[in-house]
């Protein structure tokens, strides 16, 4: 069965997770509804429901085994939730974070690639591991799974 996501953070072309939608099929960009907020929580961004920003991200089919990847990736249930949301390409799913919001940085463009790109503090936002998720943090410390 095929499943489309919606991507709008480290899974972008060109991010350091990106490398997990190899086998997926790219179906095109797409921007949201004006209806999230985008977080900045260091090394990746959060996507929450409610607020005024149109995000801008790309959709991508992928199938059940590339939907776990991404499912482990973004540690659901967790800290992030999925969710159905209509694209240009047809609903796709969308994670949504769960984790603490306080004192996080907005980003009110609505885009993370921008904000990856820019100037030294997205260059060290770029080429970082994705440390949210405990797998993650195993490996980067030299252990396993």
């Amino acid at each position: 069965m095929e499943h489309r996501v919606f991507v709008y953070g480290t899974l972008l072309r060109g991010e350091v997770n990106h490398h997990l939608l190899t086998d997926a099929r790219f179906l095109g960009a797409h921007r949201t509804e004006p209806r999230f907020t985008l977080l900045v929580l260091g090394a990746y961004p959060g996507l929450i429901a409610g607020g005024e920003t149109p995000v801008h991200g790309e959709v991508y089919a992928v199938d059940a085994a590339g939907l776990r990847r991404l499912d482990q990736l973004e540690d659901y249930p967790r800290l992030y939730d999925r969710r159905l949301i209509a694209t240009d390409h047809g609903s796709a799913w969308v994670y949504l974070y769960r984790g603490p919001r306080r004192d996080r940085v907005r980003l009110a463009h609505g885009d993370w690639r921008s904000y990856s790109r820019g100037g030294l503090r997205g260059n060290a936002v770029r080429t970082r591991r994705d440390p949210k998720n405990p797998s993650h943090r195993r490996r980067a410390a030299g252990g396993t799974d």
